[in-house]
């Protein structure tokens, strides 16, 4: 008899919580970007995930509160391609760009202008411009360009390159060579760390 509540009760449990697990997340696919751009609404403030592949990508802030993924490329037929994988959470987002030829083709990624970033790509040319909120970049091999604003905005600041160049002008910093980095401190709200393995890493 005890057995048998206790099946009841897990069954009980399961049903009643499986709704709630599923109402956490929504993932939307697409593809075929060249033709049908993706954009999925997404609250300003919020938090951000990329995982992007490599290749010259830019992130670009806007007023919209969305998230959009579109791409230019010379060769539309092997650009459709592109494979976007976004997936919502109560408080947060994962948003996945693959596929694709390997040259001529530019991924531009929307998001709202209030958005705090965790974005990691392997190689190639990253530039996130006109975005506001914590920042943490990482790219294996190429070049970063990161726009950090106003440089008062932050409370916490490290960049870093294993091998390469490392210009941040509004932090007063300019190293070249092996392992170089720095780390500053402030009065501000958000937190930025960039890094990049082998490449240029600029913040401007």
């Amino acid at each position: 008899m005890r057995k048998a509540i206790c099946i009841v009760s897990l069954v009980s449990f399961a049903i009643f919580f499986a709704p709630q697990a599923a109402a956490q997340s929504k993932k939307i696919e697409a593809s075929n970007l060249p033709d049908h751009p993706f954009q999925a609404d997404y609250p300003s403030g919020s938090q951000l995930t990329l995982h992007l592949r490599s290749g010259d990508v830019r992130v670009v802030g806007k007023d919209d509160k969305k998230v959009s993924v579109r791409v230019e490329a010379e060769n539309i037929e092997k650009a459709r391609e592109v494979r976007v994988v976004f997936e919502r959470f109560e408080h947060s987002a994962e948003l996945k760009v693959s596929g694709g030829p390997r040259d001529n083709l530019q991924i531009i990624v929307e998001v709202p202008k209030t958005t705090g970033l965790f974005v990691r790509m392997p190689a190639g040319q990253l530039e996130i411009s006109d975005v506001t909120g914590d920042k943490d970049v990482q790219l294996h091999a190429g070049e970063l360009i990161l726009h950090v604003g106003d440089p008062a905005d932050y409370s916490h600041v490290d960049a870093s390159v294993i091998t390469g160049g490392l210009e941040a002008p509004p932090f007063h910093e300019d190293h070249g060579g092996l392992f170089r980095s720095f780390s500053k401190s402030g009065n501000g709200k958000y937190r930025l760390h960039a890094h990049v393995g082998a490449g240029d890493l600029t913040l401007r």
